[in-house]
């Protein structure tokens, strides 16, 4: 199990520091600082590949059984965001639609598809067709939402594979368990890079992969064991998933595209208002992830444990966002 965690590692770090080299050397890959971003909190020319490391490094699911079949999906969902990492041109819905046909092809490879949503509600399997792909391609947009600082969407994605690798550990899987290591070990190699100094970035290849990943290994979790309740994946996901709703009521209630980028998503505040340092901010959110994802693994079993922790972040992001939005608004009126 071991060398599963320290190969990809190694892969994935190598590949990224070439990765670097090239990009500075060349200008390819290369997000400036200097273009007219909101979302832009960085101050030296960076590439925007990670992706490239971690998909090369994710190869070592090649040699797991479950891994054969995701890693050709993976693959599409990595494809679908270095396109515009590379030409900056493809359009919102271009993006939709080729994440929304990789998603397709990968429940119907895998026959993943979620039915059971537990507390005793079952959707109808073309239902569950419809769920698992807007599920899935929700996710894969929500990681790339959250990837604004250093290290936060990857950190987020390893402390959601931390948890899945103790469950699945709990249940004595060790084929989906070497699947997790394996990823695990490539967003390391990655994480090591991007935290604290952003040497390199996810760019969407990398975002649209790790969500990818860790949509489809939660949802087969839950699917495999009944024990597993799919408010625990949810409870999981809740950071990310609940970025884009709110973001989404928060644009439109003011006449907005949900979107149009802007700079008030929650780790934009918090780096304005709280840390003014960007790994502060990613370790900060981190740190307040890591309670909720421990609780949400201890009570992995039980539905009603996690759709109140899940109520409770709500609860608790809600709160802190309007009190920063707030203050933000207050300052940028007195000066």
């Amino acid at each position: 199990m071991l060398h599963q965690l320290i190969c990809p590692t190694l892969v994935s770090f190598v590949v990224a520091l070439l990765v670097i080299y090239f990009a500075h050397r060349y200008g390819f890959f290369i997000d400036s600082p200097n273009e007219d971003k909101p979302q832009r909190f960085h101050l030296d020319s960076t590439p925007r590949a990670g992706g490239i490391g971690i998909v090369i490094a994710l190869l070592c699911l090649l040699a797991t059984p479950f891994g054969i079949k995701i890693f050709p999906a993976a693959f599409l969902a990595f494809f679908s965001g270095i396109l515009e990492d590379f030409h900056k041109t493809l359009s919102a819905k271009l993006r939709l639609v080729l994440q929304t046909v990789t998603v397709a092809f990968a429940i119907w490879y895998t026959h993943t598809v979620v039915t059971y949503l537990g507390l005793n509600i079952t959707l109808p399997y073309w239902g569950g067709v419809i769920f698992t792909i807007f599920a899935i391609v929700g996710m894969m947009n929500a990681i790339n939402m959250i990837d604004g600082f250093n290290g936060l969407a990857s950190g987020t994605v390893l402390l959601i594979l931390f948890s899945l690798a103790i469950v699945s550990y709990q249940h004595h899987d060790s084929n989906l368990l070497s699947v997790i290591v394996i990823t695990i070990g490539a967003i390391f190699g990655f994480f090591i890079l991007v935290f604290p100094k952003g040497k390199i970035f996810l760019g969407d290849g990398g975002a649209y992969l790790l969500g990818f990943l860790v949509a489809i290994i939660g949802i087969t979790l839950a699917n495999k064991y009944e024990t597993v309740s799919p408010w625990y994946i949810l409870t999981l996901f809740i950071y990310p998933v609940w970025e884009v709703i709110f973001s989404i009521i928060r644009k439109k209630s003011i006449g907005l595209s949900p979107l149009t980028p802007d700079r008030y998503h929650l780790h934009m505040l918090v780096f304005r208002q709280v840390t003014h340092s960007n790994p502060l901010t990613a370790l900060l959110i981190l740190l307040c992830l890591l309670p909720f994802t421990l609780a949400a693994t201890y009570y992995a079993h039980c539905s009603l444990c996690n759709l109140f922790l899940a109520i409770l972040f709500i609860i608790c992001y809600t709160a802190l966002y309007w009190y920063l939005y707030k203050k933000d608004k207050y300052i940028s009126s007195e000066s």
